[in-house]
């Protein structure tokens, strides 16, 4: 390990024609350079000389093109471009951003109860329009032969809570795909994707509310529970995930706002504020 490191050392030393024989320049392109020192902590500690002289060379590659790409660049900038006025715009935004982050992450109250996610979507349905339809609905994939065909069949006609259960069972044991519960919603095309083509679509999934068919190595059934057709107002359960993120969006601007205010409030005080 200290064999190859001395190694590597000593043939980048080669490459260095500035004076300092500490820090070797690796290569130069016009008049930017890079020096030894910026590739520590590139090397694995257990790679061999010619380990490190492969990855030293890959480097100096890249950054070779990199920096003859940033010479023909700013070669060719605009004149009337000022690089100095958009990298002092930059880093201000930079900085100001990461010191909002900071400022949402010590105040921001991520807790949504639920009667203020019932009372934004109440205010806020006609902006959740169905773009397409979903559905509730119960869905079983199966391997075709069948396994325990009349069983599973038994099962699936039957409404009974008890064989609602043994028919879980039966999903967790030999099903591939299995929706058992009637209360979530589903895009129809997610299930549609589950079937054969053309099985399911929104002009026919009216006149195909439940049926159980085979094609090919699988056999499907599927029982339509619920269905709401493109732009109608979707339930709040399908959209509360995307309910939750505007809302926990609307309290973060707040708090940036109002910290943006309390900081300029305070330093006008302090007079730390002209205007001319």
């Amino acid at each position: 390990m200290a064999t190859a490191a001395l190694l590597l050392l000593m043939m980048m030393a080669c490459y260095g024609t500035d004076a300092d024989a500490d820090d070797p320049v690796l290569a130069r392109v016009h008049q930017k350079t890079l020096r030894l020192s910026e590739l520590d902590g590139m090397f694995p500690i257990d790679a061999t000389a010619e380990d490190s002289l492969l990855i030293k060379n890959a480097f100096v590659r890249r950054w070779s093109r990199e920096a003859v790409l940033e010479w023909e660049a700013e070669r060719n900038l605009p004149p009337d471009m000022n690089i100095d006025r958009l990298v002092r715009d930059y880093r201000a935004s930079l900085v100001s951003s990461h010191y909002e982050e900071v400022l949402v992450s010590m105040r921001l109250d991520s807790t949504i109860s639920r009667e203020e996610l019932e009372a934004y979507y109440e205010n806020s349905k006609s902006q959740y329009l169905l773009e397409r339809p979903i559905v509730r609905c119960l869905f079983i994939r199966v391997p075709y032969p069948t396994p325990e065909e009349d069983r599973l069949q038994q099962l699936w006609n039957n409404g009974k809570i008890t064989d609602t259960v043994a028919l879980k069972n039966y999903c967790e044991r030999l099903s591939e795909v299995s929706l058992l519960d009637p209360d979530p919603w589903y895009s129809l095309d997610d299930i549609a994707q589950q079937l054969p083509d053309g099985t399911l679509t929104a002009a026919n999934v009216n006149s195909k509310r439940e049926f159980s068919q085979q094609d090919g190595s699988f056999r499907y059934y599927f029982k339509l529970v619920e269905l709401k057709p493109r732009l109608e107002i979707a339930p709040l359960s399908y959209v509360e995930e995307q309910a939750r993120k505007v809302i926990l969006h609307s309290r973060k601007r707040e708090v940036i706002d109002q910290a943006r205010e309390e900081i300029f409030e305070r330093e006008l005080r302090r007079n730390n504020i002209e205007t001319f």
